[in-house]
């Protein structure tokens, strides 16, 4: 995410990437491989853009600041979260946003869908199962 994060922020801040770079010193060519998600920053080089972007390190590696530039119409309860990355062992992490709207949470159990024919996957929350043995 944090790839994303920096993408955005630099556009929104009206920078180039070689102004970027420069402002942080560091060249080109590793701000384009940080947006690429190639590469990441160390963690003093993200503590810098943290700085520079009025943010904390949490929020530039974990918020999506593209939620707010998606649109949501909230009136029908359709949402476009961002986009998400999926783990060596397939996990995906659940955009924040996504959660609060739909009151997910840890130990939360979610049904996996899918449509193979449309390129589809979807998810959905189960409502509190009680098991009585």
């Amino acid at each position: 995410m944090i790839n994303m994060n920096l993408k955005y922020l630099r556009k929104q801040f009206g920078l180039s990437q070689e102004e970027l770079a420069e402002k942080i010193d560091v060249s080109r060519q590793s701000v384009a491989k940080w947006e690429s998600g190639e590469t990441l920053p160390d963690i003093l080089k993200c503590r810098e853009l943290a700085n520079l972007f009025d943010t904390t390190i949490d929020n530039l590696m974990n918020y999506s600041f593209e939620q707010d530039s998606f649109d949501e119409n909230e009136t029908d309860g359709k949402y476009v979260f961002g986009i998400v990355k999926v783990g060596e062992r397939g996990q995906v992490v659940i955009p924040k946003h996504a959660r609060l709207v739909f009151d997910i949470a840890p130990g939360d159990r979610l049904i996996v869908l899918g449509d193979k024919k449309r390129g589809g996957i979807a998810l959905a929350k189960l409502p509190g199962i009680i098991h009585q043995d």
